[in-house]
């Protein structure tokens, strides 16, 4: 299965027709783990930018061990291109799909790939608030970059979504941006880890929005920013989620500790 945007198909120089064509296309790797069987890659056509993720087979030895660590394996592109059109459907904005592909069923053999149009004149919240601590922020960018995050976590949770990496790094911001509402735009990338509950359990939304809190400890917040957020992710008022979710709360603050004292895990 191989399906290409009209507007991508368009710049190729040729169609792509397997898993090879795209593994063929030269880049510059940002991301080859080690043993991890992908790889990630940034390519130019006719002047646009793009990035590749290729996924060529787990291994069952993959496979067992994550599910045995109670955690279900990524075994290919289909869950990041999956979690980018669900984003869509939520309103919630994220990357641009430009093609995708899968060979075989076998999910320890599997081949696949995504490609996404690179998100151009960005910056990372993690860069653009990394001046807050020193500098105080103008309050109207600080309120609204806040309840933005908070809504888009709550999208993600209502929905049934967990993200599993979501720090603030792996938020984008559009440049320029004059401080309006109207105009802000924010991304949510590296979804190659999104899982979809029909419920969404407690223990994932502590883990979100635990590892959110842990990423934006550093950049200055007070008490009244952590509770402006708290209200526009639970959309209730303030006085009542306090008093509805202490113990939610408490591992929250719990989640975020642990992750500062041992770092961020490698798969966590």
């Amino acid at each position: 299965m191989i399906w290409l945007s009209e507007s991508f198909a368009r710049r190729l120089d040729r169609p792509w027709h397997s898993f090879e064509d795209a593994r063929a296309v030269e880049g510059k790797v940002f991301r080859n783990p080690a043993g991890a069987n992908r790889r990630t890659l940034r390519f130019e056509l006719q002047g646009r930018g793009y990035f590749l993720k290729l996924h060529w087979g787990v291994g069952w030895r993959e496979i067992f061990k994550n599910l045995l660590s109670l955690r279900l394996p990524v075994v290919g592109a289909a869950n990041e291109w999956k979690a980018i059109r669900r984003l869509e459907a939520l309103g919630v904005e994220t990357m641009r799909l430009e093609a995708l592909g899968r060979e075989g069923w076998n999910p320890a053999r599997q081949k696949s790939f995504v490609v996404t149009r690179e998100l151009e004149n960005t910056i990372s919240l993690e860069d653009y608030c990394a001046s807050w601590k020193h500098s105080p922020a103008d309050p109207r960018r600080k309120r609204l970059l806040l309840e933005r995050v908070a809504y888009m976590t709550r999208q993600l949770h209502e929905h049934g979504l967990t993200h599993r990496d979501l720090y603030i790094c792996h938020f984008l911001l559009q440049q320029p941006w004059d401080g309006r509402e109207e105009s802000l735009h924010l991304y949510l990338i590296d979804l190659h880890r999104v899982q979809q509950h029909r419920k969404l359990p407690q223990r994932w939304r502590v883990k979100d929005v635990g590892s959110l809190y842990f990423s934006a400890m550093d950049i200055g917040l007070g008490r009244k920013d952590l509770l402006r957020f708290l209200r526009v992710y639970h959309n209730r008022p303030l006085r009542q989620v306090l008093k509805e979710q202490g113990d939610f709360l408490r591992a929250v603050e719990g989640r975020a500790r642990a992750l500062l004292e041992k770092g961020i895990p490698e798969d966590d």
